[in-house]
């Protein structure tokens, strides 16, 4: 995500890093590029000169221009101003995010821009939160709509209701609010109807629904790739229904971003959440530090280490540090390793929660060398993977073929496998070392 402008910015300040000291025509000269770079990305026009404007009103001033590292002041302003711009406060060292409401929340948009799926992500997610959601099917006009949502709902083990037949949404949702209460659903998010454009008939319906439920938030599911006229939508919608706030999907499939950046400073409404991703986990609460930094290639740590906690299992990691200490790591207990981190998401996207990785070359390899990984020891038997000792020619031979890979790659797995292991020993036994002589105490591994 913003890959395009996020290129763009970082070559831009590794030229400003290379002044000893900045005049006001470096500046200038750098601040002309961020405004081409936020126009290429889709940025509204508008949106981009006042960004700009703010930004050199604070760049020209005392504060840069007298700093002992005046290319990083100007970056810790430009990183300031895109939080700001993306609904954040620069002054806290974290975006305070807003607190989950309970009651109806009404899911809206064009057709095509992911509500349905958005809404079983979302749900989800809630019940991660601890809420206890109920999902509504009330697009009454796509076909499969109903049965997509109770797909989704299965998936993610959330219940749906639904009235197969009835075409009036307002009856829909007062019959799902009354089985809300009846089953004790403290957030229930109804997925509404779609157009291909906006039309009078549409709103009128949401209208009327809205209306009816009072719901705690309209959200409103918008294409991250739809580019400027992502902004209309958000404006026309918003005056219709006074929506709470944005979701943005795909936001994984789109280099710009452009629209992210505009809508929320176009509506003043904030983005609430991201799609970033086709998983039925890829949402995420978006929080315009943690992106900013993303963007600027400062890394979010702090976004890798909660995805971290959400998919290592803790009691394996207890095992694991049991098994390190008694050196008996096995081949078995690599695979699991490789299992859990596939869980994170694709390689590119976690190297760019990283400060100064989301640009290292050859990602897709790596993405594609974890798989032919775990094809390898897949294609092992159970004893082979516990004893790999006995993995002899023959053998070696037969998993190649099973895996779909040659002789050498099997042999640079376990050559991988084997430096995994000496390393993890060796930390091991200082561990122990440590422990004995009272200087640290046993390490524990997961949440």
């Amino acid at each position: 995500m913003f890959d395009s402008l996020s290129d763009k910015l970082q070559g831009i300040f590794k030229n400003l890093r290379g002044f000893g000291k900045l005049s006001e025509k470096n500046v200038a000269d750098a601040l002309r590029e961020v405004r081409l770079a936020l126009l290429e990305a889709d940025v509204n026009y508008k949106v981009a000169k006042d960004f700009i404007d703010r930004t050199k009103e604070r760049a020209l001033g005392q504060e840069v221009l007298s700093s002992i590292t005046p290319g990083q002041q100007i970056i810790k302003i430009v990183h300031d101003e895109l939080v700001t711009l993306m609904g954040g406060d620069p002054t806290q060292a974290g975006t305070p995010v807003p607190p989950i409401k309970s009651g109806n929340w009404m899911m809206v948009g064009l057709h095509g821009c992911g509500k349905t799926t958005t809404s079983g992500k979302l749900a989800k997610l809630l019940a991660k939160q601890g809420r206890k959601p109920l999902l509504v099917a009330c697009d009454v006009h796509r076909p499969a709509a109903i049965y997509q949502l109770e797909t989704l709902g299965q998936q993610v083990g959330i219940p749906v209701f639904s009235l197969r037949g009835e075409t009036d949404v307002v009856r829909i949702a007062k019959q799902a609010t009354a089985f809300a209460q009846a089953q004790n659903r403290d957030v229930v998010v109804f997925d509404t109807a779609g157009r291909l454009q906006i039309d009078e008939d549409l709103v009128q319906e949401l209208v009327r629904m809205r209306d009816t439920l009072l719901p705690q938030e309209i959200l409103l599911v918008a294409d991250a790739a739809t580019g400027q006229e992502a902004v209309n939508i958000v404006e026309h919608f918003d005056k219709a229904l006074n929506i709470t706030g944005i979701v943005l999907t795909k936001l994984d499939g789109d280099a710009r971003g452009g629209a992210a950046l505009s809508m929320r400073a176009v509506t003043g409404k904030p983005i609430r959440f991201a799609g970033v991703g086709e998983k039925l986990d890829d949402l995420e609460l978006f929080q315009g530090e943690r992106m900013a930094g993303r963007i600027l290639g400062m890394g979010d740590v702090v976004s890798l280490v909660e995805k971290a906690q959400d998919a290592f299992d803790a009691k394996k990691a207890e095992e694991l540090q049991e098994k390190i200490a008694d050196q008996s790591l096995n081949l078995e207990d690599f695979l699991s390793q490789l299992q859990q981190l596939k869980k994170l998401g694709p390689l590119e996207n976690l190297l760019g929660m990283l400060p100064g990785m989301g640009k290292m070359p050859d990602l897709s390899g790596g993405e594609s060398q974890l798989k032919r990984v775990e094809a390898v020891i897949q294609s092992m038997t159970p004893t082979e993977r516990r004893r790999p000792e006995i993995l002899n020619a023959g053998r070696r031979t037969r998993i190649a073929k099973g895996s779909g890979t040659s002789v050498a790659e099997v042999n640079d797995v376990l050559k991988q496998f084997n430096a995994m292991k000496k390393m993890m020993q060796e930390m091991g036994k200082m561990q122990k070392a440590m422990i004995r002589k009272g200087g640290l105490p046993k390490m524990r591994l997961g949440r």
